[in-house]
């Protein structure tokens, strides 16, 4: 029973990024080639083009992906591409080039009210006539469906009983005059092979092709080779063997042993190469080496592995062409990798060409707000074995520093070139101006010297400075304008005010000059060794600002002038030359503009305007018809903004200079506004030099800097590789600095001697290393081998291990690391036991008032179902260093730590225990304890609150109560649910995310009559999010409090996913969540999904045990799609809406849908 509604909102602030599929083929056009990758939920389509990939298409499926198969059917010019989702949903799609959409050509639902889900997930796969498709789902069955396309009507498959249960892997074969279906299965007897004719007529298996034959005991992969060599690979942890109807080759490289495949590509049409990936990220080349026969078919003589060099831990290989290989990985960033026929200097065939950066899998993180400035910043564990980092994720785009000189009090900066004629097309000056005079800077290499040019005036104010039509340069001042020949350096020509009055403001391009006497307008235009006055105004108050920025760049003229007035505060746009006026827009309000701009966005004309208190209005401008409409406003900072436009990397952008600067740029049609990491600018222009080509030369009241801008999107990523994998961070406010507990994966060598394969990663590289390796715990010998090493009697390297560790096997060595917060180095490496893992990590301010790192481990032993014992450290942090302060022996695995009112809150095993520091440093059980779990995972804590994720019996709520000192469960979830992230949203509300990934809600009902009631918590949302949540941390990533911009959402709470994306979840007020259910229920109707997925079916709640439709959420990521609708789409879903104004009902438009939609992609 629901008790009462929650009312919350879901949106993905970052997509997924791991890659687990990807393909290549003809897909948008018969001469395109593609490659498609599929990342969890959604797809990603770009063409390969000269200078690499190249975005196409970026779209969501309603469902995971399971599978992803480009082929041909007859008949087709271009390819089209089989989906099925983990539900069960299977779709062909293709591409229509006209529209510039996927289309869905057929789609069915082929889930089975009974039947066991296999344990190897689902395959499909399509036989070479591309009229069949065959699916295992289930176990002891496949699924056949004959494929129509366009029929209109829903796909149907037919089910063929298979005697084999357990399928591990599955392909058509090639070269059989029916389609023949390969697979490998495990029976009791181990790994088999078997090749089955299917009987399309009778709608059942026909005869063995190939009888049963053993395989390697780990085989996983099994692939067809084309013709005209037909048979198929099949490939394990230690082998890769070819197998044709008769006979088979087999090759056992030794590398394999410690490191199985995890990916395979094609590289050949007719299969004669093929690219295997290893576990340790190498690359190999796979060779089937043929013998051509007079009278018959070529076969197969022999099979040659090659190592061609390190990549990424790859999931997928795509060969693309020209050597060209996409390597697509979940565990760290994918990347375009190109096949060499020289190795380079490491023994090296690879180049890399282009990387993806990935964030997951995320297996922990924290929201930390670094610089002070109210803005989160995400610090995560991402990636896993050598690809593992610590990626830092704050909105907004970076700018990377090249040089600073200390300059106080800059008025305004702008880049010359002086030798305008030669062919150089490099800025060599700056020009600087000052209260009453102006410098110059020449900037040769990185050296900057001050210089003069004798044409300029250094003893006035410069209000602009630049390069004009004809090989000019122009300075004007408050007195003057003053045309400038660039070789002679001499002054050709002077414009002075009229009345002799000074110039209060300017505006310039190349061509045109406007300036503001007062209330007087002129218009100027530069000529060859001449500055001619065209035309003049009077405005009926004094001018403020003004810009005549031409809208597009390669143009060198305007014919608009935007203007700025004091008193009424208005902006208008007026013709040039006649000055004739278009258009004037009162803004309301006691503040000035500032500064104004006419901007061109993706071929849509803007008018921008920034006032002196930092908000910022912008319009669409119509100049034919005279209009500005749309009015939008936004908070960009509390101080006078300049609004400067810039190109980077082509595209038109607005840098806003004030207190908060940002970068203002277009997406897909909208206006994005992303803060930059600096504190405060006051000035700003391009520079282009030889040392710092397509830069920035900022200015703030002390520095002129130079800098390069990052890429222009809406988050900035910094990665800092470990080269192991990181599971746990905390933040420690007093000692500036992060705790991160990583496992890093050591072979021993199989030959039988004591070495160990070692790569040098962060914790056995930190400057400052420690271990725990004194005490006896079970450890098999391991401290007397310590002993030894300490001494040195030991060889090196055999500290601590206990002998036991069989060779060649793979050991996990788990340590805590510090990481400084300014330059994210580790300055310190704690190496724990043989078999201990570190499973929790807190920063915790404890009662004497110091503040420690607590890290909570277990001792594995493979032979237990879950560990027996544990310990608790503590470690203080002063200068970098650790120093363990004490550690205590629990009865199990510490799976999580709380910092609790000065305490230590620990989950151990199946158990909630209280800990304190006492005055001789040990740490001390408090009160009795909570035992009623199965397994404590996951604490969270509010006040004297506790919530408790189970591993699966849902969620717990317990109270502390101090004078008693115990832990009472006050309410729980009695249903069944597998947690793996929770989070408490106020004191009645609690979050938890499942591992069907589901998100749910829960409520306790403190108001309820009876005890049973209170005592249960009642489900209050379900949505179904298609991702694996490892982690909640609240916060934002955005600035807190920009005016009337951010929609009214509270407590925000950030996730992070297995697949790299983070999404958000905030509570609504109940009026917005309304208005939001009825625009989602429309846009269900307007928004196509790919293959015809219901988006309640997408959205509901579903795990081993229930079913429940998606209810108590908002879903973000749909309401957004509102933007992208065309304008009769959005009309018809905003037909009817009633909107709240001043108290009273109306009926809402577009406009007003569009602005709450837009407030609300500004959350994240």
């Amino acid at each position: 029973s629901m008790c009462s509604m929650a009312h919350n909102y879901y949106v993905t602030a970052h997509k997924p990024t791991g890659v687990h599929l990807s393909v290549s083929g003809n897909f948008t056009s018969s001469s395109d080639l593609n490659v498609i990758v599929a990342k969890t939920t959604r797809l990603e389509i770009h063409l390969i083009t000269p200078d690499g990939l190249r975005p196409l298409l970026d779209v969501g499926v309603y469902g995971r992906i399971a599978v992803l198969k480009l082929f041909r059917p007859q008949g087709l010019e271009q390819d089209v591409m089989l989906i099925v989702t983990e539900r069960y949903r299977v779709m062909v799609l293709s591409y229509d080039s006209q529209k510039g959409e996927i289309v869905t050509r057929a789609f069915g639902d082929v889930e089975d009210r009974v039947g066991r889900p296999s344990e190897t997930g689902i395959i499909a796969v399509v036989d070479p006539e591309c009229k069949l498709i065959a699916l295992r789902l289930y176990d002891g069955q496949l699924k056949i469906i004959e494929l129509e396309l366009d029929s209109g009507r829903d796909l149907r498959a037919y089910t063929i009983r298979l005697s084999e249960l357990h399928a591990v892997d599955m392909d058509f074969l090639h070269g059989y005059p029916m389609p023949t279906l390969a697979l490998i299965y495990q029976d009791v007897n181990g790994r088999h092979l078997k090749a089955y004719e299917l009987n399309v007529k009778d709608k059942d298996l026909g005869k063995d092709i190939w009888s049963s034959r053993a395989v390697e005991s780990e085989a996983t992969m099994l692939i067809a080779v084309p013709d005209p060599l037909g048979g198929a690979l099949v490939i394990g942890q230690e082998s890769v063997t070819y197998y044709t109807e008769k006979d088979h080759i087999a090759i056992a490289p030794p590398e394999f042993v410690t490191s199985p495949v995890l990916s395979c590509g094609k590289v050949d049409a007719d299969g004669s190469r093929y690219l295997l990936g290893d576990m340790q990220g190498r690359l190999y080349m796979l060779l089937l080496g043929k013998e051509e026969q007079m009278d018959s078919a070529p076969c197969v003589k022999e099979l040659k592995i090659s190592v061609l060099g390190e990549a990424v831990v790859s999931s997928s290989l795509t060969y693309l062409d020209n050597g060209v290989v996409f390597v697509g990985s979940t565990y760290g960033d994918s990347s375009l990798v190109k096949l060499m026929t020289e190795c380079d200097e490491s023994g090296s065939y690879l180049q890399v060409l282009e990387v993806f950066t990935n964030l997951g899998p995320i297996v922990d993180m924290v929201v930390v707000d670094l610089e002070r400035q109210g803005q989160g910043q995400l610090v995560t564990c991402s990636g896993a074995y050598k690809e593992g980092s610590l990626k830092i994720i704050r909105n907004g785009i970076g700018i990377q520093e090249h040089a600073s000189l200390d300059l106080e009090g800059i008025k305004g900066i702008w880049p010359l070139q002086r030798s305008a004629s030669s062919e150089s097309r490099y800025d060599d000056h700056l020009v600087l101006t000052f209260v009453g005079h102006t410098r110059i800077l020449a900037v040769a290499g990185e050296e900057v010297e001050e210089t003069e040019i004798e044409g300029f005036v250094d003893n006035e104010q410069t209000l602009f400075a630049g390069n004009v039509t004809e090989h000019q340069l122009l300075q004007v001042t408050h007195a003057r304008v003053r045309l400038i020949d660039s070789q002679s350096l001499q002054m050709v020509s002077e414009w002075q005010s009229p009345s002799g009055r000074n110039i209060s403001v300017v505006a310039c391009n190349v061509t045109q000059v406007v300036a503001a006497v007062g209330c007087d307008l002129y218009y100027l235009e530069i000529h060859a060794g001449e500055i001619r006055q065209s035309s003049h105004m009077v405005l009926e108050h004094e001018v403020a600002c003004l810009d005549i920025n031409p809208p597009s760049g390669d143009m060198n003229r305007s014919d608009l002038v935007a203007i700025g007035l004091w008193t009424d505060i208005s902006v208008r746009v007026h013709k040039l030359p006649s000055l004739e006026s278009i258009v004037t827009q009162p803004l309301g309000g006691e503040i000035i503009p500032r500064s104004v701009l006419l901007a061109c966005f993706e071929g849509t004309l803007y008018l921008l305007c920034a006032l002196g208190d930092g908000s910022f209005f912008y319009f669409l401008l119509d100049p034919l018809e005279g209009t500005l409409s749309g009015r939008k406003k936004v908070i960009l900072g509390t101080q006078p903004t300049v609004l400067k436009p810039f190109y980077a990397r082509g595209t038109f952008n607005v840098f806003t200079c004030s207190d908060r600067p940002a970068v203002i740029y277009s997406s897909s049609g909208k206006l994005v506004f992303s803060n930059v990491n600096l504190k405060g600018v006051s000035h700003m222009c391009t520079v282009n030099t030889e040392a710092y080509p397509d830069s920035l030369a900022i200015a703030n009241d002390t520095t002129l800097t130079f800098g390069a801008i990052d890429e222009i999107q809406k988050l900035h990523i910094t990665t800092i590789p470990l080269g192991e994998s990181p599971k746990r961070i905390a933040y420690q406010e007093a000692s500036q600095s992060f705790g991160v507990c990583t496992t890093r994966y050591e072979y021993m060598d199989p030959a039988g001697s004591d070495k160990r394969q070692q790569r040098l990663s962060a914790s056995l590289s930190a400057p400052n290393i420690s271990d725990s390796l004194d005490s006896e715990i079970g450890d098999g010998g391991a401290a007397s081998a310590a002993k030894k090493a300490k001494d040195g009697s030991g060889k090196p390297g055999e500290s601590g291990r206990p002998l036991r560790v069989p060779h060649g096997e793979l050991v996990e060595m788990e340590s805590f690391l510090v990481v400084d917060q300014h330059t994210f180095e580790v300055t310190h490496a704690h190496h724990l036991r043989m078999r201990e893992w570190a499973m929790s990590l807190a920063s915790c301010h404890l009662s004497n008032g110091n503040t420690y790192y607590c890290v909570g481990t277990a001792i594995v032993n493979p032979e237990e179902p879950e560990p027996k014992k544990g310990r608790i450290i503590l470690f203080e942090l002063s200068d970098g260093k650790l120093t363990e302060v004490t550690s205590r022996d629990v009865k199990g695995g510490v799976y999580s730590l709380v910092d609790f009112n000065g305490k230590i809150l620990a989950g151990i095993n199946n158990a909630v225990c209280l800990f304190d520091l006492r005055d001789d440093m040990q740490l001390e059980l408090v009160g009795k304890g909570y035992y009623n779990t199965i397994l404590a995972l996951y604490l969270k804590t509010k006040g004297d609150f506790i919530l408790v994720g189970d591993l699966m019996r849902s969620l717990t709520v317990l109270l502390y109560k101090p004078d008693q000192p115990d832990l009472e469960e006050i309410a729980r979830d009695y249903h069944s649910r597998w947690m793996s992230a929770v989070e408490i949203l106020d004191d009645d509300c609690f979050l938890g995310a499942e591992n069907s990934y589901n998100l749910f809600t829960c409520q306790k009902d403190s108001a309820a009559t009876t005890d049973d009631d209170r005592q249960h918590l009642q489900d209050t949302g379900y949505l179904h999010i298609g991702e694996f949540v490892n982690v909640f941390r609240r916060g934002s990533l955005v600035m807190e409090n920009l005016g009337e911009l951010a929609a009214p959402v509270q407590k925000p709470v950030l996730f992070g996913c297995v697949s790299g994306s983070i999404g958000m979840v905030a509570t609504l007020p109940q009026s917005l969540y309304l208005l939001l259910s009825e625009v989602q229920k429309r846009l269900t109707k307007v928004v196509r999904s790919l293959g015809n997925i219901e988006h309640n079916f997408w959205r509901s709640f579903r795990n081993e045990t229930s079913r429940y439709p998606s209810q108590g959420f908002i879903d973000g990521d749909l309401i957004e799609m509102f933007l992208d609708l065309p304008r009769p789409a959005m009309q018809q879903v905003t037909n009817g809406l009633q909107i709240m104004e001043g108290g009273m009902n109306r009926d809402a438009t577009v406009e007003d849908i569009v602005k709450v939609v837009e407030d609300l992609t500004r959350i994240h």
